[in-house]
């Protein structure tokens, strides 16, 4: 048995592998994907102490900390459903077996949201995507849109104004919520249309994506030709797991936690995109500062129990 089982691969679950295996805790680390949203993050400008710095770089370098400690085993496998036992918990994955630890930190971070559109479904893969960081250089010289308004919307837009011969950037309001440095950024390209005020209602096409339609016509047409579309309209919390163990959600979704980072079901705790912590700002730095601080409400927690 387990004293801590982490279960995400990202900043939050990384950082507190760190932490949980210098309090000298048996730590399993466990995700289905290393990094998590991390690695589709092009350019992190705001790590402090690196002024450039990628999100797969950064995701590695967590990664090879958390893992040259001796009290840290990573395994690679999909959780698929966390039980309270008379000990602790007991951790089951998908295509058979099962770990034991004595805690839990849910550092399971979030999953993209979809459109829900005609067209959607059929064409992801063939020409939709959700990934701009990963799949921008399959569109080099091609006209694509993007969807969206906040910081994953315009900073795609801007690693794929990098390649593409056009970029359509769609958003149903007439201005960005995103951080004003990417804004400025993608203003200065000039392979670059913002199409405000106006909704994606479908995507077209045939064997592969062709265009988009919109909800009302833009400079006399309501179809723009495309040969794809990125959708970056944000994540939700993936609290699956969580909320079948029982865990709390706050009014948002997110997984509530104290400050301790402990949810609702004593000995499980909460850190990173899923957690109800740091007014819901979903970066690396606040990730990481509730996975140090779960690591230090799990000790704190094992201290009462020895």
């Amino acid at each position: 048995m387990f004293d801590v089982a982490i279960i995400g691969l990202g900043a939050a679950g990384y950082t507190s592998a760190i932490y949980t295996a210098r309090y000298k805790l048996s730590t399993l680390l466990i995700g289905a994907e290393d990094g998590g949203m991390g690695v589709t993050a092009a350019e992190v400008g705001n790590w402090p102490g690196d002024i450039e710095v990628t999100g797969p770089d950064l995701m590695e370098r967590m990664k090879a900390h958390a893992k040259s400690f001796s009290e840290v085993t990573q395994k690679q496998a999909y959780v698929e459903g966390v039980s309270k036992t008379k000990t602790g918990f007991a951790l089951s994955y998908r295509g058979g077996g099962s770990d034991e630890s004595r805690t839990v930190i849910f550092a399971t971070g979030s999953k993209k949201r979809h459109l829900g559109v005609p067209g959607e479904e059929e064409f992801a893969g063939k020409g939709v995507s959700y990934c701009a960081t990963c799949d921008a250089f399959f569109f080099r010289g091609k006209t694509v849109a993007v969807i969206g308004g906040g910081d994953a919307a315009v900073e795609g837009a801007a690693i794929v104004a990098q390649v593409a011969k056009q970029v359509y950037l769609i958003h149903r309001r007439n201005a960005y919520r995103a951080e004003p440095y990417w804004v400025e950024r993608l203003e200065a390209r000039e392979n670059v249309t913002f199409v405000l005020e106006r909704t994606l209602k479908e995507i077209v096409g045939e064997g592969k994506v062709t265009g988009v339609i919109l909800d009302k016509p833009f400079e006399g047409s309501d179809r723009l030709a495309v040969d794809g579309v990125f959708v970056e309209i944000g994540s939700d919390p993936a609290v699956d797991l969580p909320k079948a163990l029982g865990c709390t959600l706050d009014s948002h979704g997110f997984v509530q936690v104290d400050a301790a980072q402990q949810t609702s079901v004593v000995g499980a705790f909460a850190a990173g995109d899923v957690s109800s912590a740091s007014n819901h700002f979903a970066q690396f730095a606040t990730a990481a500062g509730e996975g140090a601080v779960a690591a230090n409400g799990v000790f704190n927690f094992l201290q009462t129990k020895s």
